[in-house]
């Protein structure tokens, strides 16, 4: 059995991923960390990493940046396996996941959906064929999300953008600026609003026409599951940095 600890076990996708793991029957849900105490959970929760006295053998994170770089330290210091599914990290912290790679196994997506995945292999071989289109992605996610865009938004931009050897610029934000818009760009739109648990649009205008790739999730187990296969592939996995290309 794989023992499995959840960092951010209180929130929406860390209850998610504990009920999801009865359904492996190789992984057994050890513990978990989160900064609220929950009494009424029927695993240990730690809200220190001094206390934690359980043997782990690989994390899930789903938390927020600076307690993913927390984890990190811990799981660092103790050789252990981690999968983030954590999203909204600056370049500087980016780097310094890439640096704890060198130390433990670290696994890393910004979405767990298989689909997503295999929409970001597709919207980059559209981008081939329409290299003239203008390109739009439209994220759409539920109101207690905090980073904008989503990390998945951006993984498809990057996807698109390898195509381009690098050379788009991402725009966030045409508030400020006067200017008709650049055939350089590949532009975001997000929209925080409800309980949807996710959506994302590739747009490709042309003059006379527009190509339009979407994925819908309406349920948060398919990044659960995607976490949990992650956490399944990573405990077998040398140091190093991986992500769902490696799975897939």
């Amino acid at each position: 059995m794989i023992n499995v600890f959840v960092n951010g076990c209180n929130g929406r996708m860390g209850r998610t991923v504990i009920s999801q793991i009865e359904n492996f029957d190789n992984l057994n849900l050890i513990g978990g960390f989160d900064i609220k105490e929950d009494e009424t959970a029927n695993f240990p929760v730690f809200t220190r990493f001094d206390d934690i006295n359980v043997k782990i053998d690989v994390i899930i994170d789903f938390s927020y940046t600076i307690g993913t770089l927390n984890m990190l330290e811990y799981a660092s210091k103790m050789h252990i396996p981690v999968v983030i599914a954590t999203t909204g990290f600056t370049a500087e912290q980016e780097n310094q996941i890439k640096e704890y790679s060198k130390k433990i196994p670290i696994f890393k997506s910004s979405n767990m959906s298989f689909d997503i995945n295999l929409m970001a292999k597709i919207v980059s071989e559209v981008a081939k064929k329409l290299y003239d289109s203008d390109i739009e992605i439209i994220e759409t996610h539920h109101n207690q999300k905090k980073d904008a865009p989503s990390g998945t938004a951006l993984l498809l931009a990057d996807a698109i953008n390898e195509v381009f050897d690098n050379k788009k610029e991402y725009v966030f934000d045409r508030h400020s600026k006067v200017e008709k818009r650049s055939s350089n760009e590949i532009g975001f739109s997000s929209i925080r609003g409800g309980n949807i648990v996710g959506e994302h649009t590739v747009q490709f205008f042309s003059p006379y026409e527009t190509f339009e790739v979407k994925h819908t999730s309406y349920s948060r187990n398919v990044f659960a599951d995607g976490a949990l296969k992650a956490a399944e592939f990573l405990v077998k996995q040398e140091n190093g940095f991986y992500n769902m290309n490696d799975l897939v």
